[in-house]
């Protein structure tokens, strides 16, 4: 008990502290597991916030943008970047505050990130990537690039580990079967917890 504490002690304090990157790990793939995410990838749909009402998704927009807003003040820049977050997440099947959580550990929100291991942009993507799921012109520094390749990586560790969330982390990280990377982003989601009813929206599908 006593050294869970600790561990969630330390993952809360790298939290707060800023970005922990690491790297993901190249591993030999299926061809037909490189051909579905190369397929996941290409899509180029124009990304947009797909709730059932404007009005829950006003609201889930105003919530994460008031959360956003020391990390990023221009409104505009914030409210692109929210939308675009939660498109790729909801293509990808993952939960979009889990990856706000990632990005937060991952990079503090920083979209020209680089780490020691060479890891880039908001999601701290491995160049490998790109060579074996993307494109000569995918650049890992553009905002909708590197959140696409982010979240459908996070899916693909996720289907890896079954359902996994813990394991999948560590993957993404480079880290699988430590526990700071994993509980540090589980830590970093909570913070970016929606709650409809707080925000004002009826869970019926109605608006006030």
């Amino acid at each position: 008990m006593r050294e869970l504490i600790r561990q969630l002690f330390v993952a809360a304090l790298l939290v707060a502290t800023g970005a922990h990157a690491g790297n993901q790990l190249e591993e030999k793939m299926a061809e037909s597991v490189r051909a579905a995410l190369h397929k996941a990838i290409t899509d180029q749909s124009a990304p947009f916030l797909a709730f059932a009402t404007v009005g829950e998704a006003r609201a889930w927009l105003d919530a994460m943008s008031s959360k956003l807003e020391r990390r990023m003040p221009d409104k505009a820049l914030r409210e692109d970047f929210l939308v675009t977050v939660h498109y790729e997440a909801k293509r990808a099947g993952v939960d979009s505050q889990l990856v706000l959580g990632l990005i937060q550990v991952e990079s503090a929100f920083r979209k020209y990130a680089i780490s020691s291991a060479g890891a880039r942009g908001l999601m701290q993507v491995m160049p490998f990537w790109v060579k074996a799921i993307g494109g000569v012109d995918d650049n890992l520094f553009h905002l909708r690039t590197n959140l696409r390749f982010g979240c459908v990586i996070l899916r693909h560790y996720i289907d890896i580990e079954k359902g996994d969330l813990y394991r999948a982390l560590g993957r993404y990280n480079g880290s699988l079967g430590r526990p700071e990377y994993p509980n540090m982003v589980l830590a970093a989601w909570k913070q970016w917890e929606f709650n409809p009813a707080a925000s004002g929206v009826v869970k019926t599908g109605g608006e006030r």
